[in-house]
């Protein structure tokens, strides 16, 4: 009676690996790509919170000067933050590895939103086409507003 080896050989072994091999890398560049899709959907959702956010402060205090404070969105904190006499506050947000966007505010109610083009990461260059509507100026208050 012959006996059956139950072992697998050397040539199996290695078609396996080249097997899961090819399939990990397929599978990594995919992954990767969706993680990034996810960064922007999130920076994308952060941009328009950070709008809606400005409006809601400014109706309710009527100016800008502590937006930093109330915020959910880290901002890179601003050189002044007084806006008497019609000054006007920078802020800035960073959403990869460099600063994406800014954010000027104006004592009259005004809001422009900047992409700076100083991070040319995949998350910042696509969150200014996807979310191009919104890199704008936003009026809050002053004349331009209709009652």
């Amino acid at each position: 009676m012959k006996k059956f080896n139950n072992a697998f050989t050397m040539i199996e072994l290695i078609f396996v690996i080249v097997i899961l091999g090819i399939l990990a890398a397929v599978a990594i560049p995919r992954l990767a790509a969706t993680r990034d899709d996810a960064k922007i959907s999130v920076s994308a959702t952060d941009l328009s919170n950070i709008i809606s956010d400005f409006g809601s402060y400014y109706t309710s205090k009527d100016t800008f000067s502590t937006i930093g404070d109330m915020s959910n969105v880290k901002f890179i904190e601003p050189s002044t933050t007084d806006l008497s006499g019609g000054a006007s506050v920078t802020y800035e947000v960073a959403l990869g590895s460099g600063i994406c966007l800014t954010f000027t505010t104006t004592s009259d109610g005004n809001l422009t939103v900047v992409h700076t083009g100083i991070d040319t990461g995949i998350i910042c260059t696509t969150l200014s086409s996807v979310k191009a509507e919104l890199i704008k100026t936003h009026s809050f208050g002053g004349a331009d507003v209709v009652y």
